[in-house]
């Protein structure tokens, strides 16, 4: 298999691009005359022993053999040294190691691994996220690579609309060249037309809008949701989601952290952070409270109220939408 090299890196914080890496070099793997082995080392098999010892174990497969294995931004410094490196450094010919590490801030792959990898000619590839205030610019970089012209206003929409996950702008794009069928460009417009809004992004922003006590706002959002499909159950899930991150705010500020020590703790893009403390900013850690009960008992009622009869509200027998709407009038009463 010329294709593969004897050692692979995966890493990064982007873990779907992480995961689709594996999941493409398996399949190459596996797309070949059947002679060849993919084995898989998850959990407690996969550590630096644990992968000498399968480099040093005996096969009969004819052809190459290909270990995946999984879980590496665990791995200690001095065990990659100790284990690893000598083994991938006597590794028979024929054979591809490929290690992944889906990584966090403080959760990386040993730099002992790196070395490693390149010693025995193997390839290190990162898969890091982009972040949010440089995606419109990775957007146009990706949208050339299939052919489309985007301008920075057409790729803030399509981020706008899609949300910042880099695999759903793939996604978007790649349906876009194929409506295009060839080089073309798009215009903010025909993003607005027809790219997906992401589910999520809509949900958050209905959540922000209760938040904010915009009661127009939220129903507004909410009708569009509604209108695209969306089912209330996962709604409501997403939105109860996000007011728990509110009132994680709220408490840190009543705990005395300034905002901008809240903004640096929150994964959204900078204006959004300062919109989202400002709005929780305004309100009070028992009516977000209160919030999370009147979606608690939206989900209860919309599946028929409380098994037992005499615990049943009075809403529990109207209609889902009726209910919906009646929650979101109640959270933002009185803001």
């Amino acid at each position: 298999m010329a294709d593969l090299k004897p050692a692979y890196l995966i890493h990064g914080d982007d873990h779907g691009a992480v995961a689709e890496r594996r999941a493409g070099l398996r399949a190459l793997a596996e797309s070949e005359d059947g002679s060849d082995s993919v084995e898989s080392l998850e959990g407690e098999s996969a550590t630096p022993e644990g992968v000498a010892g399968a480099l040093a174990a005996m096969t009969l497969t004819v052809g190459r053999r290909v270990i995946l294995v999984d879980g590496v931004e665990r791995w200690k410094q001095a065990e990659v040294e100790q284990r690893l490196a000598p083994a991938l450094a006597a590794m028979a010919p024929d054979t591809t190691v490929a290690l992944f590490a889906r990584e966090e801030s403080r959760t990386k792959a040993p730099a002992a691994v790196h070395e490693a990898v390149k010693r025995a000619g193997g390839q290190v590839v990162a898969q890091a996220t982009v972040k949010p205030w440089d995606l419109p610019k990775w957007a146009r970089a990706q949208a050339a690579r299939m052919g489309i012209e985007l301008d920075m206003a057409a790729a803030a929409a399509l981020v706008g609309q899609v949300g910042e996950r880099q695999q759903r702008l793939l996604r978007e794009l790649e349906k876009l060249a194929l409506e295009l069928d060839g080089p073309g460009r798009v215009t903010v417009e025909e993003i607005e037309a027809r790219a997906a809004h992401s589910v999520q992004y809509r949900a958050y922003t209905l959540a922000d809008a209760l938040v904010g006590g915009s009661p127009r706002e939220a129903t507004r959002v909410y009708v569009r949701l509604r209108e695209q499909g969306e089912r209330l159950a996962g709604l409501t899930y997403l939105m109860a989601s996000r007011l728990r991150d509110a009132l994680a705010v709220a408490l840190r500020l009543g705990a005395g952290e300034s905002p901008a020590e809240v903004r640096r703790g929150l994964r959204m893009p900078p204006r959004a952070a300062e919109r989202f403390v400002r709005d929780v900013a305004q309100t009070d850690p028992e009516r977000l409270r209160s919030a999370l009960a009147t979606l608690a008992d939206l989900e209860l009622d919309t599946r028929g109220g409380s098994p037992l009869p005499d615990a049943r509200s009075r809403m529990s027998g109207l209609d889902e939408e009726t209910l919906a709407l009646r929650a979101i009038e109640t959270i933002t009463d009185g803001r």
